[in-house]
């Protein structure tokens, strides 16, 4: 078998990196030069001077979008800094370009200041069409995407929100096969950082329009010290859990993991490696839906869960059925929000995002809930979805 971090250490030594600047024009001659650079482009520049949606018309905004981290949770490698995420948003960069056709720039910031990196976002946000917010830690991601909402282009943290978007599809074709309503089901997450909270909110319809969104019954979140709820004296201090306790967990249940999986539909991890026994499947109503996406060892091996009982699983790993990657979503939603000429990224381009997705497998099976992450055929199915959704918001005032 490959040795697939050796051989990746050989392919970044010999590329320097992964990404590069190409012209789109060709300077060849006087004439050339003149009309990209001087004195030509002063015309361009008046135009936009007078009209600063013209940047749009004329340059690299309509198709570009800053990847932005400080490097404080990168994978499952946690606080490594700005140098070492480099090559992570380089990554990225290259996913954007070869799924959606997105111009995008990794830019790692050397600060892990809040308020320095709304500021930076907001200062840089001219040359941008959309900035991804990538592998920032909570709870300074939160604070980070609430503040940027209104800076004039859309603002998207994805591993909040997309990895909301791929669970909620996983969710929905493995309801349908279960023969379960999303409605009806109980969900417990395990974690209650950046991608639970986002779970959690999404699957809640937590700000989200009704017409296009029905809640499932009830979720259970659990965090290192057990189940969420109000009266936890921990959490008193700290908002973020405290406005999870407040929309989860109705019954206000306490104790442990193994104490939340009681009669629950589906377990989704978003948590650590090898967590959950698989003896807690027993305890789960039958068919029971387990997506366990915890990298690189997901909260339950695959064949564990299976012999426990588990109907479907899925975790975050290439190498298992059922893969939930955010590569799924975040190019189509980008590339819809970038057509739409969108400001922002609203609740219901996220839900409609999820849908299409769904939709993007013909017949579901339990071993096939989502489509390949290879499949580049999601993303203009994504991206048409995201557009309409925001033309639909605009038209009834709601941007």
């Amino acid at each position: 078998m490959a040795d697939i971090y050796k051989e990746s250490i050989t392919l970044h030594k010999r590329k320097r990196g992964k990404l590069e600047i190409k012209s789109k024009v060709e300077v060849k001659t006087r004439e050339d030069l003149s009309r990209v650079y001087t004195p030509g482009v002063a015309e361009v520049s008046r135009q936009i001077a007078k009209d600063e949606s013209k940047a749009y018309e004329f340059t690299i905004k309509h198709n570009s979008v800053a990847i932005v981290s400080d490097g404080s949770a990168v994978l499952g490698l946690g606080n490594i800094g700005p140098y070492a995420a480099i090559p992570v948003m380089e990554g990225k960069a290259i996913l954007f370009k070869e799924y959606a056709n997105i111009d995008a720039f990794p830019i790692t910031v050397k600060t892990q200041n809040s308020f320095e990196i709304i500021n930076l976002v907001k200062n840089i946000s001219p040359v941008f069409g959309g900035v991804n917010l990538e592998d920032i830690s909570a709870p300074r991601c939160f604070e980070i995407e609430d503040a940027l909402q209104k800076v004039g282009i859309p603002v998207f943290h994805d591993d909040q929100h997309g990895t909301a978007i791929v669970l909620l599809a996983a969710l929905i074709n493995s309801a349908k096969l279960a023969g379960k309503k999303l409605t009806d089901l109980k969900v417990v997450i395990n974690g209650a950082g950046a991608a639970g909270t986002a779970i959690a909110n999404l699957l809640l319809c937590v700000g989200y329009d009704p017409k296009v969104c029905e809640p499932v019954r009830e979720i259970i979140v659990c965090d290192s010290e057990g189940i969420i709820n109000k009266t936890r004296s921990d959490i008193q201090n700290n908002p973020y859990k405290m406005r999870l306790a407040s929309i989860t967990n109705r019954q206000n249940r306490e104790g442990k993991l193994s104490d939340a999986i009681e009669d629950a539909d589906v377990f989704i991890g978003v948590s650590k490696g090898k967590i959950f026994d698989p003896r807690f499947i027993k305890k789960m109503n039958e068919k029971a839906i387990i997506l366990a996406m915890a990298n690189p060892i997901p909260e339950i091996m695959p064949d564990k869960a299976k012999e426990a009982g588990a109907f479907i699983v899925g975790t975050g790993r290439s190498d298992f059925p059922n893969q939930v990657n955010n590569v799924l979503a975040f190019p189509g939603v980008f590339r819809g929000a970038l057509d739409a000429r969108a400001k922002t990224i609203t609740n219901h381009m996220k839900i409609m995002a999820a849908f299409a997705l769904a939709q993007s497998v013909d017949k579901p099976t339990v071993e096939n809930i989502l489509p390949s992450p290879l499949d580049k055929s999601v993303v203009p199915a994504i991206a048409k979805a995201v557009k309409k959704a925001y033309e639909f918001d605009v038209s009834q005032g709601m941007v």
